[in-house]
């Protein structure tokens, strides 16, 4: 059988994120359920899958200029938080305007 790729967005995601995703499907997309599963709250389970999105539209994003690509993998990978990274690539991104780039 051969072996199927995965889409990049997919490839980005750990074990544990895949999981909740396949999870998610299973349940048609019920985040009470899905809060049943897992023991935890419907808040946690938002809160988890609003992060989950989040990191899916950032690594959709291809980004050719390196200072922005590696905020976006800091955010990815957890070790900045997502309002963080969305203002430091915004300042970035208007400092090289006003310089020209």
């Amino acid at each position: 059988m051969p072996m199927t790729m995965l889409p990049p967005w997919m490839a980005g995601l750990d074990e544990q994120e895949l999981t909740f995703v396949k999870r998610f499907l299973l349940a048609s997309g019920s985040l009470k359920e899905v809060a049943a599963q897992y023991g935890v709250s419907y808040p946690t389970v938002r809160l988890r899958l609003d992060r989950l999105i989040q990191k899916i539209r950032l690594s959709d994003t291809a980004e050719a200029d390196p200072y922005v690509a590696l905020v976006k993998r800091l955010a990815v990978d957890d070790k900045l938080d997502f309002d963080t990274a969305k203002i430091l690539i915004s300042a970035y991104r208007e400092t090289r305007k006003e310089n020209g780039g």
